[in-house]
Protein backbone atom coordinates (compact mmCIF):
# COMPACT_ATOMS: atom_id res chain seq x y z
CA UNK A 1 0.00 0.00 0.00
CA UNK A 2 1.06 3.62 -0.52
CA UNK A 3 1.30 5.79 2.58
CA UNK A 4 3.32 8.56 4.20
CA UNK A 5 6.58 7.40 5.71
CA UNK A 6 9.84 9.07 6.63
CA UNK A 7 12.88 9.23 4.38
CA UNK A 8 16.41 9.81 5.72
CA UNK A 9 19.10 11.54 3.67
CA UNK A 10 22.21 9.63 4.72
CA UNK A 11 24.51 12.30 3.30
CA UNK A 12 23.03 14.88 5.67
CA UNK A 13 22.58 12.59 8.68
CA UNK A 14 25.29 13.05 11.34
CA UNK A 15 24.17 10.07 13.41
CA UNK A 16 23.45 12.24 16.46
CA UNK A 17 20.35 10.21 17.35
CA UNK A 18 18.21 13.27 18.05
CA UNK A 19 15.44 11.91 15.83
CA UNK A 20 15.01 8.94 18.16
CA UNK A 21 13.75 11.31 20.87
CA UNK A 22 10.73 12.04 18.69
CA UNK A 23 10.06 8.41 17.86
CA UNK A 24 8.74 6.47 20.86
CA UNK A 25 7.51 3.83 18.38
CA UNK A 26 11.11 2.64 17.96
CA UNK A 27 11.13 2.93 14.16
CA UNK A 28 14.58 4.57 14.19
CA UNK A 29 17.97 3.35 15.27
CA UNK A 30 21.49 4.66 14.75
CA UNK A 31 23.41 1.95 12.88
CA UNK A 32 26.92 2.38 11.48
CA UNK A 33 26.84 6.07 12.38
CA UNK A 34 23.58 6.87 10.54
CA UNK A 35 19.92 6.99 11.55
CA UNK A 36 18.02 4.14 9.95
CA UNK A 37 14.35 3.31 9.56
CA UNK A 38 14.41 -0.26 10.84
CA UNK A 39 10.84 -1.23 9.91
CA UNK A 40 7.99 0.28 7.92
CA UNK A 41 5.64 -1.37 10.40
CA UNK A 42 6.85 0.92 13.19
CA UNK A 43 6.75 4.26 11.31
CA UNK A 44 3.41 6.08 11.58
CA UNK A 45 4.46 8.74 9.06
CA UNK A 46 3.42 11.63 11.31
CA UNK A 47 6.88 13.18 11.24
CA UNK A 48 7.58 13.92 14.91
CA UNK A 49 11.23 13.05 14.28
CA UNK A 50 11.62 15.84 11.68
CA UNK A 51 11.74 18.57 14.29
CA UNK A 52 14.34 16.70 16.33
CA UNK A 53 16.82 16.49 13.42
CA UNK A 54 19.34 19.38 13.52
CA UNK A 55 20.67 18.51 10.06
CA UNK A 56 17.36 18.59 8.16
CA UNK A 57 18.04 15.03 7.05
CA UNK A 58 14.47 13.71 7.45
CA UNK A 59 11.40 14.33 5.34
CA UNK A 60 8.09 12.61 4.67
CA UNK A 61 7.49 10.86 1.38
CA UNK A 62 4.59 8.85 -0.02
CA UNK A 63 5.68 5.43 -1.18
CA UNK A 64 4.84 1.76 -1.11
CA UNK A 65 5.26 0.58 2.47
CA UNK A 66 3.97 -2.04 4.84
CA UNK A 67 0.92 -0.85 6.79
CA UNK A 68 1.69 0.67 10.17
CA UNK A 69 0.94 -1.93 12.86
CA UNK A 70 0.00 -0.49 16.25
CA UNK A 71 -0.01 -3.86 18.01
CA UNK A 72 3.56 -4.65 16.90
CA UNK A 73 4.62 -1.17 17.99
CA UNK A 74 3.09 -1.70 21.42
CA UNK A 75 5.10 -4.89 21.92
CA UNK A 76 8.30 -2.84 21.71
CA UNK A 77 6.95 0.09 23.66
CA UNK A 78 5.75 -1.90 26.67
CA UNK A 79 9.21 -3.44 26.98
CA UNK A 80 10.71 0.06 27.13
CA UNK A 81 8.79 1.05 30.27
CA UNK A 82 6.05 3.38 31.46
CA UNK A 83 7.65 6.65 30.32
CA UNK A 84 7.89 5.43 26.72
CA UNK A 85 4.31 4.14 26.88
CA UNK A 86 3.16 7.54 28.09
CA UNK A 87 5.14 9.32 25.36
CA UNK A 88 3.62 7.12 22.67
CA UNK A 89 0.03 7.56 23.86
CA UNK A 90 0.56 11.31 24.10
CA UNK A 91 2.02 11.31 20.60
CA UNK A 92 -1.03 9.57 19.16
CA UNK A 93 -3.40 11.86 21.03
CA UNK A 94 -1.72 15.05 19.83
CA UNK A 95 -1.94 13.94 16.20
CA UNK A 96 -5.59 13.00 16.46
CA UNK A 97 -4.88 9.31 15.82
CA UNK A 98 -7.91 8.08 17.78
CA UNK A 99 -8.04 4.66 16.16
CA UNK A 100 -4.38 3.90 16.90
CA UNK A 101 -4.77 5.32 20.40
CA UNK A 102 -7.69 3.01 21.11
CA UNK A 103 -5.72 0.05 19.73
CA UNK A 104 -2.76 0.92 21.98
CA UNK A 105 -4.92 1.18 25.10
CA UNK A 106 -6.68 -2.07 24.18
CA UNK A 107 -3.30 -3.79 23.86
CA UNK A 108 -2.23 -2.55 27.30
CA UNK A 109 -5.45 -3.79 28.91
CA UNK A 110 -5.27 -7.16 27.15
CA UNK A 111 -1.74 -7.67 28.45
CA UNK A 112 -2.43 -6.42 32.00
CA UNK A 113 -0.21 -3.36 31.57
CA UNK A 114 -1.26 -0.28 33.48
CA UNK A 115 -2.54 2.54 31.26
CA UNK A 116 -0.70 5.70 32.37
CA UNK A 117 -2.40 9.06 32.89
CA UNK A 118 -1.15 10.57 29.65
CA UNK A 119 -3.72 13.30 28.95
CA UNK A 120 -2.29 15.71 31.50
CA UNK A 121 1.27 14.43 31.27
CA UNK A 122 4.12 16.78 30.31
CA UNK A 123 4.85 16.72 26.61
CA UNK A 124 7.30 13.89 26.00
CA UNK A 125 7.29 13.23 22.28
CA UNK A 126 8.64 16.59 21.14
CA UNK A 127 5.72 17.14 18.76
CA UNK A 128 3.23 19.67 20.17
CA UNK A 129 2.02 20.81 16.76
CA UNK A 130 -1.50 19.45 17.03
CA UNK A 131 -1.92 19.40 20.81
CA UNK A 132 -5.08 21.21 21.88
CA UNK A 133 -4.25 24.31 23.90
CA UNK A 134 -6.45 27.07 25.26
CA UNK A 135 -4.55 30.31 24.62
CA UNK A 136 -7.25 32.59 26.01
CA UNK A 137 -5.69 35.19 28.27
CA UNK A 138 -6.71 38.45 29.81
CA UNK A 139 -6.19 41.46 27.59
CA UNK A 140 -5.15 44.76 29.09
CA UNK A 141 -7.81 47.39 28.65
CA UNK A 142 -6.95 49.77 25.81
CA UNK A 143 -7.18 53.36 27.02
CA UNK A 144 -6.74 54.93 23.62
CA UNK A 145 -8.24 54.27 20.23
CA UNK A 146 -6.67 51.21 18.61
CA UNK A 147 -4.47 51.97 15.64
CA UNK A 148 -5.60 50.50 12.33
CA UNK A 149 -2.70 49.20 10.26
CA UNK A 150 -2.70 48.94 6.49
CA UNK A 151 -2.27 45.61 4.74
CA UNK A 152 1.19 45.01 3.26
CA UNK A 153 0.30 42.18 0.88
CA UNK A 154 1.98 42.76 -2.48
CA UNK A 155 1.04 39.65 -4.48
CA UNK A 156 -1.75 37.19 -5.15
CA UNK A 157 -2.03 34.24 -4.96
CA UNK A 158 0.18 33.45 -2.00
CA UNK A 159 -0.10 29.65 -1.61
CA UNK A 160 2.92 27.95 -3.15
CA UNK A 161 0.85 25.42 -5.12
CA UNK A 162 -0.89 28.29 -6.94
CA UNK A 163 2.13 30.48 -7.67
CA UNK A 164 3.59 30.97 -11.15
CA UNK A 165 7.42 31.01 -11.12
CA UNK A 166 7.29 33.43 -14.10
CA UNK A 167 5.14 36.01 -12.28
CA UNK A 168 6.57 39.50 -12.74
CA UNK A 169 6.40 40.31 -9.03
CA UNK A 170 9.18 37.78 -8.38
CA UNK A 171 11.74 39.81 -10.36
CA UNK A 172 14.39 41.20 -7.95
CA UNK A 173 12.04 40.28 -5.10
CA UNK A 174 12.63 39.89 -1.41
CA UNK A 175 10.78 36.71 -0.47
CA UNK A 176 8.89 35.99 2.72
CA UNK A 177 8.22 32.26 2.98
CA UNK A 178 5.81 31.65 5.83
CA UNK A 179 4.06 28.76 7.52
CA UNK A 180 0.28 28.94 7.17
CA UNK A 181 -0.25 29.45 10.91
CA UNK A 182 2.34 32.16 11.57
CA UNK A 183 0.28 35.20 10.44
CA UNK A 184 -2.48 34.18 12.84
CA UNK A 185 -0.14 33.70 15.79
CA UNK A 186 1.89 36.91 15.33
CA UNK A 187 -0.41 39.96 15.42
CA UNK A 188 2.01 42.38 13.74
CA UNK A 189 2.88 40.02 10.87
CA UNK A 190 2.24 42.53 8.05
CA UNK A 191 4.29 45.37 9.52
CA UNK A 192 7.09 43.28 11.03
CA UNK A 193 7.69 40.77 8.23
CA UNK A 194 5.66 41.40 5.07
CA UNK A 195 6.32 45.03 4.17
CA UNK A 196 8.12 45.24 0.82
CA UNK A 197 8.23 41.47 0.33
CA UNK A 198 6.57 38.86 -1.87
CA UNK A 199 4.69 36.33 0.25
CA UNK A 200 4.72 32.55 -0.17
CA UNK A 201 2.83 30.34 2.27
CA UNK A 202 2.85 26.57 2.81
CA UNK A 203 2.52 23.91 5.50
CA UNK A 204 5.40 21.41 5.65
CA UNK A 205 3.32 19.12 7.85
CA UNK A 206 -0.05 18.84 6.07
CA UNK A 207 0.76 19.64 2.44
CA UNK A 208 1.51 16.39 0.64
CA UNK A 209 3.46 17.87 -2.27
CA UNK A 210 6.82 18.62 -0.67
CA UNK A 211 8.87 17.48 -3.66
CA UNK A 212 6.73 19.70 -5.91
CA UNK A 213 7.36 22.59 -3.52
CA UNK A 214 11.11 22.05 -3.79
CA UNK A 215 10.87 21.99 -7.59
CA UNK A 216 8.73 25.14 -7.79
CA UNK A 217 10.90 27.14 -5.41
CA UNK A 218 13.98 26.01 -7.34
CA UNK A 219 12.38 27.36 -10.54
CA UNK A 220 11.69 30.68 -8.85
CA UNK A 221 15.28 30.88 -7.64
CA UNK A 222 16.59 29.96 -11.09
CA UNK A 223 14.39 32.26 -13.16
CA UNK A 224 14.24 35.31 -10.93
CA UNK A 225 17.00 37.38 -9.34
CA UNK A 226 15.84 36.92 -5.75
CA UNK A 227 17.44 39.47 -3.42
CA UNK A 228 16.70 37.87 -0.07
CA UNK A 229 14.76 35.11 1.68
CA UNK A 230 13.07 35.37 5.05
CA UNK A 231 11.34 32.39 6.67
CA UNK A 232 8.69 32.66 9.38
CA UNK A 233 7.48 29.48 11.05
CA UNK A 234 5.97 28.32 14.31
CA UNK A 235 7.95 26.83 17.19
CA UNK A 236 6.38 23.38 16.76
CA UNK A 237 8.97 20.90 15.46
CA UNK A 238 7.34 19.90 12.17
CA UNK A 239 7.07 23.55 11.12
CA UNK A 240 10.85 23.80 10.90
CA UNK A 241 10.56 21.69 7.76
CA UNK A 242 10.12 24.95 5.82
CA UNK A 243 13.83 25.66 6.17
CA UNK A 244 14.64 22.16 4.88
CA UNK A 245 12.42 22.71 1.82
CA UNK A 246 13.99 26.08 1.04
CA UNK A 247 17.54 24.78 1.44
CA UNK A 248 16.81 21.83 -0.85
CA UNK A 249 15.39 24.21 -3.45
CA UNK A 250 18.44 26.48 -3.25
CA UNK A 251 20.70 23.47 -3.66
CA UNK A 252 18.73 22.27 -6.67
CA UNK A 253 18.80 25.75 -8.22
CA UNK A 254 22.52 26.07 -7.43
CA UNK A 255 21.89 29.39 -5.73
CA UNK A 256 23.45 30.79 -2.59
CA UNK A 257 21.06 33.18 -0.86
CA UNK A 258 21.30 33.97 2.84
CA UNK A 259 18.18 32.90 4.77
CA UNK A 260 16.81 34.90 7.69
CA UNK A 261 14.88 32.49 9.90
CA UNK A 262 12.26 33.69 12.42
CA UNK A 263 10.43 31.43 14.88
CA UNK A 264 7.08 32.39 16.40
CA UNK A 265 5.95 30.92 19.70
CA UNK A 266 2.43 29.57 20.12
CA UNK A 267 1.78 32.52 22.44
CA UNK A 268 2.58 34.92 19.58
CA UNK A 269 6.10 36.12 20.33
CA UNK A 270 9.30 36.05 18.26
CA UNK A 271 11.69 33.53 19.76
Amino acid sequence: MKRDIIKIDEDKCSGCGGCMLGCPEGALQVIDGKARLISDLFCDGLGACIGECPEGAIEIETREAEPYDEKNVMKNITEAGSNVIKAHLKHLQEHGQTEYLNQAIEYLKENDVEVPEFEEAPLACGCPGSMAQDLTRERAEIQEEAKIYSAELNNWPVQLQLLNPDATYFKNAELLISADCAPFAYPNFHQRFLRGKVLIILCPKLDKVIDQYVDKLALIFQKQDIKSISIVHMEVPCCSGIEVIVKRALEKAQKNIIIKDYTISISGEII
